[in-house]
């Protein structure tokens, strides 16, 4: 099938790349704007007085406006670009914000994180989003959403990530619009009572409340905390036992509220309907009706970006069932694109539940058909199993490269999981529905909460029981961007080839494979050709490591601690081997020496122009030593009291030596 056929194909990859430019190239917001009103008149221009359907100059200038167009979406969506934006604004002392919470992260054991919508700093009116950090809280004092906050404090930039192939939360949040953050405590901090209501908070108070009535049923913890992610999306009550599980077996995908579940809500909905069509105008009832339902249950489930996201493409799809056209699927998976990044949110093609979701989708519509083609059982039990599986392989072929390039792992045994599931996740979320609806008018009936609290207990022990295959899940797997790019070249080539086999289409896909084994096989050389030493930094740790080709070794106190740290990084620089010993006061690696002052604050004075790292905050007249040994660089770790590497800082900027703290500086490297 020849995608590129479909003209909302077309555009919707041209949108595509007018955001990736406005995302990575900074360009005048006024020029954006004035280039795509320019391109917009020629094309009416064209349109009103050519043969726009044979013109080449038309199709040239639609793609020149529709880049244009992204460009300039892509641009206005980053909010620092507005001329009202706080950064605007000379603030460098504590302020008075005026704030309103629009959404709540995540909670962790050390913090409790919101995003917030600005309204005013002092007397500026302003615009933007800021992070907001605070302790973690009970539910009865949590923030919620739409709560108006006065906070008067200092904000401070969001910190990039400190060592290499760390978790870059700061890049995760500017993908949101947020680049700084404020610090809450019980005295800088006080709520409005008067607050406006919007419809995020309304499902924010509804989804409370149905999991307050949840609650007071019989069901166990474990059970519940899958219920509320299932029907909900609410998933931080899962523990990380059960996560794992989940995880490991492939199906994490199922405690996310996101397009499989309104997948088969929609399908469910169609079954129910389907009696309608035989009444006059019954397929415009269908489509109403099931809208207003997918609508409803994304309310239901707190309108989190995710339910959104796959609410308005199942829309269009429901769109599609009523106008019973299957060959417009690609155009209404396209369409939907297109909606959601131009009218709803241009950053949401950066977000990887947007990329999983359209890439699973766009491969079953795909691979789907040419799977059930290469054998159809004659057993209706047989060819029902077929079908599930060529659904699984399908997504599992269209999801794969990004879950190697943002996760590095493949769980082998996914088509289990998902055939012990996925059958039977339309009655648990019908049920799920019936549950919730009855718990709300307070006649929910324990044997119904009995038999929903066993069905998911069966679900979680055989996902966990999957999981425990350990053989079958393969973990720290390198796989970089242009992997990701050429992997997906690769599948899109064999599918093509696979429709009509010709020599032609054999040879690019052959081509596509080759291309992919020659980036391959150049990454693992250049990784065995790289030496260096590196310095990371962990709070109350010390961690030196020289990487050796392909082998690692990893000086620690403290292994189990870096563990983590270590094993993302190795992973990314592609490292066989890792090898733990303990810290040395002295290293001569690569002709470099290297000295490390403990809290003994013993050196040797022999020791001249070499690197000192300071660890466990040595007590130490700083210019002495740098009087005795002239080092080239004095660097302090994670493992050192703030005041100490203050005063270190200062010390060193007074006698001219270089000095970089790995709290601010990140990880010190030296090839």
């Amino acid at each position: 099938m020849k995608l590129l056929a479909f003209v909302p194909i077309k555009l919707t990859l041209l949108l595509i790349s007018g955001i990736l430019i406005g995302n990575f190239f900074s360009v005048p917001l006024n020029l954006l704007l004035a280039a795509t009103l320019v391109f917009l008149c020629f094309l009416g221009i064209l349109f009103k007085f050519y043969d726009h359907d044979k013109s080449i100059l038309f199709g040239v200038i639609a793609a020149c406006t529709t880049i244009s167009l992204g460009a300039f979406i892509g641009t206005h969506a980053q909010p620092v670009n507005h001329a009202s934006h706080y950064s605007h604004l000379n603030i460098e002392q504590e302020a008075t914000w005026k704030l309103k919470i629009t959404d709540i992260l995540k909670p962790n054991q050390f913090s409790q994180n919101y995003i917030a919508s600005l309204i005013s700093v002092g007397d500026h009116h302003v615009t933007g989003k800021i992070l907001l950090s605070g302790n973690p809280a009970p539910d009865s004092t949590k923030l919620q959403i739409d709560d108006e906050l006065l906070v008067r404090s200092k904000y401070i930039p969001i910190k990039p990530a400190l060592n290499p192939h760390q978790f870059n939360f700061k890049d995760y949040m500017k993908k949101l619009g947020v680049y700084d953050q404020i610090k809450l405590n019980d005295q800088n901090h006080f709520k409005s009572k008067n607050r406006t209501r919007t419809i995020f908070g309304y499902a924010q108070k509804a989804r409370n409340h149905i999991i307050e009535k949840l609650k007071s049923a019989d069901f166990e913890k474990e059970q519940l905390s899958v219920i509320q992610a299932l029907i909900l999306g609410q998933r931080s009550d899962i523990s990380e036992g059960t996560y794992s599980d989940y995880k490991n077996a492939g199906a994490v995908h199922i405690l996310a509220v996101s397009g499989l579940h309104v997948g088969i809500l929609l399908l469910l909905i169609q079954f129910l309907l389907r009696p309608l069509r035989n009444i006059p105008n019954g397929r415009t009832i269908i489509l109403c009706t099931t809208v207003l339902l997918l609508w409803g249950f994304a309310f239901l489930a707190g309108l989190s970006p995710s339910i959104i996201r796959a609410c308005a493409m199942f829309t269009f799809v429901a769109y599609a069932l009523y106008l019973n056209r299957p060959s417009n699927t690609f155009n209404i998976l396209a369409l939907s694109m297109f909606f959601l990044l131009l009218f709803v949110d241009p950053n949401l093609l950066f977000q990887i539940g947007f990329q999983m979701s359209y890439a699973a989708v766009f491969a079953i519509v795909w691979c789907y058909p040419l799977l059930q083609k290469l054998w159809i059982p004659k057993n209706k039990i047989v060819r029902y199993i077929w079908q599930l599986l060529s659904v699984s392989i399908a997504a599992q072929l269209g999801v794969l490269p990004i879950s190697l390039f943002y996760f590095h792992q493949f769980p082998g045994l996914f088509f289990i999981s998902n055939l012990l599931i996925v059958p039977f996740l339309g009655l648990v979320l019908g049920t799920g529905i019936l549950v919730v609806s009855l718990s709300l008018i307070d006649i929910l009936p324990k044997p119904l909460v009995w038999i929903y609290n066993e069905m998911i207990g069966i679900m979680n022990s055989l996902v966990a029981w999957v999981a425990e295959q350990e053989a079958f899940l393969f973990t720290s797997i390198s796989f970089d961007g242009v992997q990701l790019v050429l992997s997906y070249i690769a599948i899109g080539a064999m599918i093509v080839m696979l429709t009509n086999i010709r020599f032609k289409r054999t040879m690019i896909f052959l081509i596509a494979i080759l291309c992919f084994q020659s980036w391959t096989i150049y990454s693992n050389y250049k990784a065995s050709t790289t030496n260096g030493l590196l310095i990371f930094h962990q709070t109350k740790n010390s961690i030196v490591a020289h990487k050796a080709g392909k082998q690692l070794y990893v000086y620690t106190s403290t292994p189990e601690r870096s563990a983590k740290l270590i094993e993302n990084y190795a992973v990314k620089e592609r490292i066989d081997i890792i090898k733990y010993d303990t810290l040395q006061n002295s290293y001569h690696i690569n002709d470099i020496l290297f000295s490390r002052i403990d809290s003994s604050g013993l050196y040797l004075k022999e020791n001249k122009g070499h690197i000192v790292l300071l660890t466990d905050s040595p007590k130490i007249n700083l210019d002495r030593l740098i009087t005795d040994t002239m080092p080239q660089i004095i660097i302090a770790d994670g493992s050192n009291y703030h005041s100490y590497v203050q005063s270190w800082k200062a010390t060193c900027q007074k006698n001219n030596i270089p000095f970089h703290h790995t709290g601010e500086k990140g990880v010190y490297t030296l090839y």
